[in-house]
């Protein structure tokens, strides 16, 4: 088949990587590395790697490190992993996203005039996923105790120096707080007094959450003391905050303040070890969560991008950006109707979405001329030997304003605020060298949270992802025990059969888009994981957002703001409507596997707080 992009002319200059200085520098390691979203928590799977720890315990250390500090995520949040396995050389997933609960059906929040799940608050939540995750990944796949991988985030319990960021987001949602008797207790440490919240470097206690963390390593002692070996004490942990006492209060408090909640949602959660999905790149192969996140928008993208010949665009080009943007439009319209729950009927169609046939489809349908704003789903269904049930859906997908979404007007060429993109969730990076390796992107919970009584635990607000209407997306409207379509969305690349990049990167809607390229940078534009990290980006706000209202940006697209006057002009000349950022990355955390030098390149985002620390 002839490159789609042949009748354009070939640029003479390409990106150079060696002329690029980067913000802060590569990071080099021999035994293990650890990268996520706060400096103590690197710290955190830095003590437990020098403990002689593996790359699982490492990331649960820096797991219940990041939760206990709210880097936008919480306990009662979901954890979304990726772990390489040297003993069989094989990439699992570990689904530990919560379930709707009892009583959370698209008539109950139908019937209180909402268009889609709240944003915040208890009847925003869904069951907690992120202490069964990281347990289930310390007993099967780690070395070490509950007791000895917890403990960094019970001394971050029994107070530290809370950060800036943290008190940032805290200050907007004062009142919303004040709303919820235990979160009150928590976030406002001065009650009543002129500013009720923390100040930077100030001792932040959290007695309710160390006194949870600490009945779940007493429940694992006791376990051993009765003969229990080390995998059955953590599950015995497992079973009292899914099926005991914890569990208990969080129903009882979630219940109280107006939640659905109950101890059957939570002794009935379940999580899945499943094999990813994953699609072949130019002999790399690339592996993502299948449906019930976004991460097969980037598999699908890559295999519309392998029909293009990338070879003769230039990096950030007008002609590079346009072929980005139209790639992920028509991606993330696929995603907007056809991701859901896999555990819940009806199947999604991932066979064809990800077939290359398709992709080539897909490809045709691009306009090279301009933005083509109201891009329907495709229709993957023949690419897998079936007759699409939902084409009369995808014929009103604009027509049908019940369809629900927001089309927003943007001033062009404003600055972009990075809130409104970055927000949510945080990355964690492990690798050892032994071979084991860890990609994580969880979330959930985060502040303003709804904290579920004496537990300490801040509820997800993940139920905002679902839809109410089938016509929206029929695999993701919500029901009880069913999981909401996420963003979150942790990636892995072998090469040769050998580890390549693992890599993850937080904030929302953007999360794949941003990773689809920082892999381009390196595969087809020769940079080191740190250059591709911190490299100048686009993002599309052309898709239905996750979040809130759901909202869609016809046209938008942020570009850095070093973007030249002329490609400027040619991309408003094709339709879009451009906002600037000085940074448009998105806090990517990564490691690279240089298997001739026998070492780890590390990179970490120079977005925010992202640290790593290697050795």
């Amino acid at each position: 088949m002839k490159k789609a992009l042949l009748l354009l002319t070939c640029s003479l200059f390409g990106f150079h990587s060696n002329a690029q200085r980067t913000q802060k520098p590569v990071l080099h390691a021999k035994h293990w590395m650890a990268i996520t979203g706060k400096p103590l928590g690197a710290t955190a799977g830095a003590k437990i790697f020098n403990q002689g720890g593996n790359a699982v315990d490492a990331a649960c250390a820096m797991l219940g490190a990041t939760c206990t500090m709210w880097d936008v995520l919480s306990w009662g949040g979901e954890t979304q992993a990726l772990i390489y396995n040297p003993n069989t050389k094989k990439v699992l997933g570990i689904n530990a996203l919560g379930v709707a609960p009892s009583g959370a059906t698209p008539e109950f929040y139908l019937s209180k005039g909402m268009k889609y799940p709240p944003q915040y608050g208890p009847l925003a939540a869904v069951t907690p996923g992120t202490p069964g995750g990281l347990m289930t990944m310390l007993a099967e796949y780690g070395t070490m105790s509950l007791k000895e991988v917890l403990a960094p985030a019970m001394e971050l319990a029994q107070g530290y120096p809370i950060e800036a960021e943290a008190i940032r987001r805290i200050k907007p949602h004062v009142d919303k707080i004040k709303s919820w008797p235990y979160s009150k207790k928590v976030f406002l440490t001065h009650p009543g007094e002129t500013i009720e919240v923390p100040s930077p470097g100030e001792i932040f206690v959290q007695e309710d959450l160390y006194n949870m963390l600490n009945k779940l390593v007493e429940t694992e002692g006791t376990a051993l003391r009765n003969g229990k070996n080390r995998k059955e004490a953590i599950y015995a942990a497992y079973d009292r905050f899914y099926k005991g006492d914890i569990a208990a209060e969080i129903a009882r408090s979630t219940q109280e303040q107006g939640g659905l909640i109950t101890k059957e949602d939570l002794a009935n959660w379940k999580l899945y070890i499943e094999e990813p999905v994953s699609t072949n790149y130019k002999g790399i192969e690339v592996y993502k969560l299948t449906t019930w996140v976004q991460g097969p928008v980037m598999l699908q993208a890559l295999n519309m991008m392998e029909q293009l010949d990338v070879d003769c665009m230039s990096y950030n080009t007008t002609k590079y950006m346009h072929a980005l943007y139209q790639v992920m439009n028509m991606t993330f319209a696929d995603r907007d109707f056809y991701y859901g729950d896999p555990y819940y009927a009806p199947a999604e169609p991932i066979k064809g979405l990800l077939s290359k046939e398709y992709a080539i489809e897909r490809v045709k349908q691009i306009n090279w001329d301009k933005n083509t704003e109201n891009v329907k789903p495709g229709d993957p269904y023949p690419f897998q030997e079936g007759v699409n049930p939902y084409k009369h859906l995808i014929e009103k997908w604009y027509a049908d304003d019940k369809t629900a979404t927001s089309f927003i007007n943007i001033d062009p060429d404003q600055e972009f605020p990075d809130d409104e993109m970055y927000n949510g969730t945080t990355s964690i990076q492990a690798a050892d060298a032994d071979g084991w390796i860890v990609s994580i992107t969880p979330s959930g919970g985060w502040i303003p949270a709804c904290i579920a009584g004496t537990t300490g635990v801040g509820l997800s607000q993940r139920a905002q992802s679902f839809v109410l209407r089938e016509e929206e997306n029929p695999f993701n409207v919500i029901e009880p025990g069913k999981r909401p379509r996420a963003t979150l969305t942790p990636s892995m690349a072998l090469k040769d059969g050998k580890p390549y990049l693992s890599f993850a990167v937080q904030g929302g809607d953007s999360q794949d888009q941003n990773l689809l390229q920082f892999f381009l940078n390196i595969v087809e534009f020769d940079m080191n994981v740190q250059e591709a990290a911190e490299a100048a980006n686009i993002n599309s706000f052309q898709m239905r957002g996750s979040f809130a209202e759901h909202e869609l940006k016809n046209g938008s697209l942020l570009i850095h703001e070093s973007t030249p006057p002329w490609t400027r002009k040619q991309l408003r000349e094709m339709g879009y409507k451009l906002q600037t950022s000085s940074r448009t990355s998105g806090p990517i955390n990564a490691i690279f596997f240089d298997w001739k030098q026998g070492s780890m390149w590390g990179g970490s985002s120079n977005h925010g707080e992202d640290y790593g620390i290697g050795w």
